[in-house]
């Protein structure tokens, strides 16, 4: 139409949006086959039947810098402003099996996260913070059944029994192969690492969720929505797999899966997105698994808003993004959400950034008004041919990849990188054309002179905590450590399940990165594949 503002108008998916939804141009939905009520299969309108007029989601902020101290410190802070659940960031050295005095660390301890060496770093990162009473996320991958046992030795310590703990270790390697970069061992041991860590906790942790099958990075890296859902069931799909291969009953360990997924932008696409996974997902369990435990078909997520999103420029409008992806992710039904702060493109986050974003997510919760009603966008037109259509578009790629041989083929060919690559090209092209509009980059750029308060980390910090790392060392007992990790080596070259040889290991002061170099003696470390 002439008088319109552009020739058309696409969701990030590619999805057309039509001057409006209507009962001409909506595909037929049954609404029982595909809605269902909330909390009954397909779980389209939420995996609760109240949802939220049972009690809100728990409200996370993401955070971890510095030393364990430093740590707790802003953990303390954040759970007397009213966060319900931890969310703990690591150092990249933590992230990839490496110790603060590891030559290859120097320069990054505690920059992205908190240092992690050690069980005296966990007992001081979760001092004064019951186990039983508050949850916790780690956001961990390649070392995650490293981090979990820590976790447990502390537990332990507090008097609190492994079935009185309940969290979320990310543990999705498969991502990391295809948008982030933090592995460490080559996919089918790290794939092992995955399954024994399901077996141990549905023995062992029977309220821990084992997994978090992440959308976000894969979204950050510039997906789409379509792709962000079709390749994140992608990748459960691939360790659903893998743990029936190795003789684990899907019902076992399928009510513990959970996912965590980016919210963008684009709040109706974005609801929709979140939907359609509950709906594909339950499908998927149901039909290609045999999942018979309701809580097996159900897609439990946590959100963060969309960290790519933010900009340095004009800060104070991040609040207004993050309030609308936030907003989604209530209207979209998820069971956990972090809100990104304002400052986060220039800086880890300042108490008061933190608290800003906290504050968004109380707003939201008694302020105004979407948590009363469960799935309150339910039969809009719109909503509903969007769900649909990401359905759709993300059954398309799962056949697609299904055919090339699975998840792990399609990364061992580089499909799924080059697909991302080529979705974030076409958006950098979209802003540098203007056609679409980053609000202070490409169109209401002011000039700025603010300052805006940054945290730092002090350089001072990675020099303390590699002190402390070699007097932790002087002090242990050698021989019971070095006999520990010899007996993990062993059974790391065998087939026995690792989580009880890497809790000996932590009980017995061995370090985070003693066991990674342990693991990559054994099975050496992944180099990736150039594809041209």
């Amino acid at each position: 139409m002439a008088d319109e503002r552009r020739e058309r108008f696409l969701t990030s998916s590619g999805i057309e949006l039509p001057n409006d939804f209507n009962p001409d141009n909506v595909s037929a939905l049954d609404p029982v086959a595909d809605l269902g009520a909330p909390g009954e299969f397909p779980y389209t309108r939420g995996v609760r039947r109240n949802m939220y007029r049972g009690r809100f989601w728990t409200m996370r902020q993401y955070a971890g810098f510095a030393t364990a101290k430093e740590s707790n410190e802003r953990y303390k802070y954040l759970l007397s402003q009213g966060t319900t659940g931890l969310s703990v960031a690591f150092d990249l050295p933590t992230q990839i099996g490496l110790d603060s005095d590891d030559p290859l660390a120097l320069g990054e301890v505690g920059k992205v996260g908190v240092a992690i060496d050690s069980i005296e770093d966990m007992l001081t990162l979760f001092d004064g913070i019951p186990l039983d009473r508050v949850s916790t996320s780690m956001t961990i991958n390649a070392t995650a059944s490293t981090l979990l046992c820590l976790y447990l030795a502390v537990a332990r310590r507090q008097g609190v029994g492994f079935d009185k703990v309940n969290g979320t270790i990310q543990n999705d390697i498969l991502k990391e192969y295809i948008a982030r970069g933090t592995y460490i061992y080559p996919p089918k041991p790290s794939l092992r690492l995955i399954t024994d860590t399901f077996a141990f906790c549905a023995a062992e942790v029977p309220n821990w969720n084992t997994i978090s099958i992440s959308g976000y990075h894969i979204r950050e890296a510039g997906s789409t929505a379509a792709q962000e859902l079709a390749f994140t069931l992608a990748d459960a799909i691939c360790y659903v797999q893998a743990a029936i291969d190795v003789g684990l009953d899907v019902d076992d360990f399928g009510p513990r899966l959970s996912f965590f997924f980016n919210a963008h932008n684009d709040l109706l696409e974005e609801v929709a997105k979140f939907r359609a996974a509950r709906r594909l997902w339950a499908r998927i369990m149901r039909d290609r698994f045999g999942a018979k435990a309701a809580k097996s078909q159900m897609l439990r997520f946590h959100t963060q808003t969309a960290g790519s999103t933010l900009t340095a420029q004009q800060p104070e409008v991040n609040v207004v993004r993050t309030t609308i992806q936030a907003l989604a992710a209530v209207l979209g039904g998820t069971q956990s959400l972090h809100t990104n702060s304002m400052d986060e493109a220039l800086s880890l986050p300042t108490e008061q950034a933190a608290r800003v974003a906290l504050r968004t997510q109380q707003v939201i919760a008694h302020e105004s008004g979407v948590a009363n009603t469960v799935d309150p966008l339910a039969g809009s037109y719109a909503i509903e041919e969007l769900t649909t259509r990401l359905e759709q578009l993300a059954e398309d790629y799962i056949k697609k990849i299904d055919d090339m041989g699975g998840m792990l083929r399609a990364i061992e060919t580089g499909y799924v990188q080059r697909e991302i690559q080529e979705a974030a090209y076409e958006y950098q092209k979209a802003v540098e054309s203007e056609d679409a509009i980053v609000v202070g980059v490409n169109r209401f750029r002011i000039e700025e002179d603010e300052h805006i308060p940054t945290l730092s980390v002090d350089p001072a910090i990675e020099r303390d905590q590699v002190e402390r790392l070699r007097a932790f060392r002087s002090r242990r007992d050698a021989a019971k450590a070095e006999a520990s990790l010899l007996k993990l080596k062993e059974a790391a070259a065998g087939t026995e399940n690792l989580l009880p040889r890497i809790l000996d290991c932590v009980e017995a002061s061995v370090t985070v990165g003693e066991i990674g170099h342990a693991l990559r003696g054994v099975w050496g470390e992944y180099q990736e594949a150039v594809t041209i």
